[in-house]
């Protein structure tokens, strides 16, 4: 008996196994005879009401087998890495009886951004970490928030300043966000970080939160980058650039898809690894990937859902169900990306107090 996939449009494969196949003595005789084998079975299923044809087109997959991916908990991954911090912290409390300071600007109440802030201090404290918070209303003027930055720049308890975005949009956040000390740059935001980030050679002081969490969730899943061809979605400061220079230090071939690029599904379908950091939500389908890839998915699009709690959900940008058919290893959202990302900040801010004390 022979196994064969074939397509039928629009999109869909199935895997026919018949006895009849084997004997078809030439390629024309062979087509014709799938042809018939595959009508005659598509024909029993829409017409049969125990096993029908919606039934039948979920449960086949390309190819006939299961991937069984790999969910990549980046909880789990997070909880390892801010055990690594409390440790070091302790030794560094010992040694100079100081510990980092992390200062963070809340302007507006954003429930996303509140909610944002409240995880980061809770991890600040659970690490050792000192937490300062200036909260600043929607509606006050650029300068106080400038003025708020320039505060913690000159306070030495401080080694790492964090301004929660978005911002209203009456605020310019490039100017902002310059303003922070690239000491303490904790973020990695600063041009000169993000400069020496994509000069070979050079080395940041700091290096963007989320593009090192992606980076992390690779290395630590055991995922190879060397000359693995990889897609970012999105080209942010805070996560699509400097995601793609710093998979290029780690040599991988990088393409980054954007609103402008021509046929994304195509570019996309190619890689070896996804990275996604558009926010948009469910952009990327099952057409999108190719059969054994990784994915990362950055989006944490707030999604509105009477029945939830908060009354909303966090949506990524890959339909995570239309992927699990298909890749090897995918993050969830939430509970992915986002917890490494909050320890890349932790350990940002601990290098900083390195710095500061002379234990660099």
């Amino acid at each position: 008996m022979a196994s064969i996939i074939v397509d039928i449009p629009p999109s869909m494969s199935i895997v026919v196994d018949h006895p009849s196949y084997s004997l078809a003595s030439n390629v024309v005789t062979a087509h014709l005879l799938l042809q018939f084998i595959v009508l005659r079975k598509l024909q029993y299923l829409i017409l049969t009401d125990d096993n029908p044809f919606e039934q039948f087109c979920t449960n086949l997959f390309v190819g006939g087998d299961d991937l069984n991916p790999t969910i990549i908990n980046g909880k789990i991954i997070a909880e390892e890495i801010r055990t690594g911090i409390a440790a070091e912290i302790r030794q560094m409390k010992e040694a100079t009886g100081k510990i980092p300071g992390l200062a963070v600007v809340l302007v507006g109440k954003r429930r996303d951004s509140q909610s944002y802030v409240r995880h980061k201090i809770k991890d600040c404290e659970e690490v050792g970490i000192n937490s300062l918070l200036d909260e600043l209303p929607d509606d006050c003027p650029q300068d106080d928030v400038v003025n708020a930055v320039s505060n913690f720049n000159k306070d030495p308890s401080v080694h790492g300043i964090l301004v929660q975005l978005p911002l209203p949009k009456h605020m310019d956040e490039e100017k902002v966000l310059n303003t922070i000390s690239l000491e303490k740059d904790v973020d990695g935001f600063h041009p000169l970080n993000v400069g020496n980030l994509a000069i070979r050679g050079r080395e940041p002081l700091f290096i963007p939160c989320a593009a090192k969490a992606c980076i992390e969730l690779l290395l630590r899943s055991g995922v190879e980058l060397v000359g693995k061809n990889v897609v970012v979605i999105g080209r942010s400061r805070v996560v699509g650039l400097p995601t793609s220079l710093l998979l290029q230090r780690h040599h991988a071939t990088v393409s980054v898809v954007h609103a402008h690029s021509k046929d994304p599904e195509r570019i996309t379908r190619e890689a070896d690894i996804v990275i996604s950091a558009a926010g948009v939500p469910n952009l990327v389908r099952r057409n999108w990937l190719k059969r054994g890839a990784v994915v990362i998915d950055v989006g944490t699009s707030p999604v509105e859902d009477p029945s939830s709690e908060h009354g909303y959900n966090l949506t990524g940008d890959v339909c995570y169900e239309e992927a699990l058919q298909l890749v090897s290893a995918i993050t969830p959202v939430p509970g992915g990306v986002g917890p490494v990302t909050v320890a890349m900040l932790l350990s940002n801010t601990l290098d900083s107090a390195k710095r500061a004390f002379g234990l660099s």
